[in-house]
């Protein structure tokens, strides 16, 4: 059987280990521009089979939070240029996250000061980051939304195929379409967001159109074996949820199956929260939900994420419930924690006041072992 220290090849994606660093928001790239700091970050943590990028906006309508990097701005593909450069020449791979927030936003941060855009014209209960007139950082609640016109659906598909050409021009070796954690994609998919009684809104079928047209955009631009997706079915991150989520998202994957992607990324349960957590009055069962895609004749590596440690990863590939383990906050505190994994090695504790915003301090100054011996 697989270890997690074994390379593995999907689609156009070979890693040279199993232990993959998930995207992680910290917004430390003022006017969505990467800087020679993000420069820093990535490429200390390039041991990584797989970097996944921070959630990166594809267009200033799809930004949520201040200060998270963009894909839609000359200086911006420059700056990741250097990221993804200093990557490779440590032997790294990475994919940058395309991030589209939806009614995640506030009007602060969207284009002329206008509402966010939405599924459906219904608030979320939740916050979001922005600069305040002083210029400190804080959270505040997201604004009301719009719903999009049917008309604007064909310009947010394409504004992600943009987006994807964009970041393989700036030396990604591929990207991850965010369609989890209450962002607009999965803002469609589930009923509990999406109210719309046109063809993206009721069934099953028509709220999943919009992520696969999407993904249909994207691997025809960049390739399939260039491209993977996370879903997040049971999250309850700002303020999703679904009736009937096992019929939903084995739906999507059995269509995805199809697709050829380099990888599926599940968050399993509640995003930084209980694994096992389930919407009220619901059950999904996430084998079932990886045995749907694998029926469908799914080869995309399955990726598992939230709340894994280094017993249960190498448990994870070694059953062969998962071929790629993805680790979050770990790898903030940990810039070498594969080293760490493989080696048995105690793991740094995350400074959790420095997550958001602010300079190297919780960025760049965690240890790695050699520093601290």
């Amino acid at each position: 059987m697989p270890t997690l220290f074994d390379d593995v090849t999907f689609g156009d994606l070979t890693l040279k280990n199993r232990i993959v660093m998930a995207p992680l928001t910290r917004n430390r790239s003022p006017k969505a521009v990467p800087n020679d700091l993000n420069v820093v970050y990535y490429e200390q943590r390039a041991t990584a089979g797989l970097i996944v990028s921070e959630g990166t906006a594809i267009t200033q309508q799809g930004q949520g939070y201040a200060d998270v990097p963009g894909l839609y701005l000359p200086e911006a593909l420059a700056g990741w240029q250097k990221v993804t450069d200093a990557v490779h020449a440590r032997g790294g791979k990475i994919v940058t996250q395309l991030w589209h927030v939806g009614r995640i936003s506030h009007v602060s941060l969207q284009p002329n000061g206008g509402a966010p855009v939405a599924p459906s014209a219904i608030a979320a209960k939740s916050k979001t980051y922005i600069i305040n007139e002083d210029g400190t950082g804080g959270f505040a609640e997201t604004s009301e939304p719009r719903a999009l016109e049917l008309s604007e659906l064909p310009g947010i598909v394409e504004d992600f195929r943009k987006a994807a050409r964009a970041a393989v021009d700036a030396g990604f070796d591929g990207v991850e379409i965010h369609a989890a954690n209450g962002y607009l994609l999965d803002q469609f998919m589930k009923d509990g967001a999406n109210q719309r009684t046109d063809a993206y809104g009721g069934s099953i079928e028509n709220r999943i159109r919009l992520t696969l047209e999407v993904v249909d955009a994207v691997a025809k631009e960049i390739s399939g074996g260039r491209t993977g997706i996370r879903l997040s079915p049971t999250t309850p991150a700002n303020d999703v949820r679904d009736s009937n989520p096992q019929a939903v998202f084995n739906a999507v994957v059995e269509q995805l199956a199809s697709r050829d992607l380099a990888f599926i990324h599940v968050i399993e349960g509640a995003t930084g929260g209980p694994r096992d957590h389930q919407y009220e009055g619901t059950s999904f069962d996430y084998a079932a939900f990886k045995q749907a895609y694998v029926a469908a004749g799914g080869k995309g590596a399955w990726m598992v994420n939230n709340g894994y440690t280094a017993e249960t990863a190498k448990e994870a590939v070694e059953s062969g419930k998962a071929d790629l383990v993805s680790f979050g906050k770990p790898f903030i505190a940990n810039p070498d924690l594969v080293r760490r994994i493989r080696d048995g090695a105690a793991w740094n504790e995350i400074n959790p006041k420095t997550l958001y915003g602010g300079g190297a301090e919780g960025y760049t100054d965690y240890p790695a072992l050699d520093a601290a011996e």
